[in-house]
């Protein structure tokens, strides 16, 4: 049982809904998002997570071209 089923919030300054994924601090800050600095692990809301997603769309589909063929 992970700290996410255990009920931990989201980890964007001002926000206080309940997270649902958990991802690399540095990844969500290199996205934009406002994490606290010494934390390892950022755990965002479904609202934060989706503007997570879509912020590094373009990213992860040029990784993707990267290693095709």
């Amino acid at each position: 049982m992970g700290r996410v089923d255990k009920g931990v919030k989201c980890s964007v300054s001002g926000c206080g809904r309940e997270a649902v994924r958990s991802l690399s601090a540095e990844k969500v800050r290199s996205a934009g998002l406002k994490v606290g600095s010494s934390e390892r692990r950022a755990y965002l809301c479904k609202e934060h997570y989706k503007e997570f997603k879509k912020k590094t769309k373009k990213d992860k589909q040029l990784e993707k071209w990267r290693y095709m063929g």
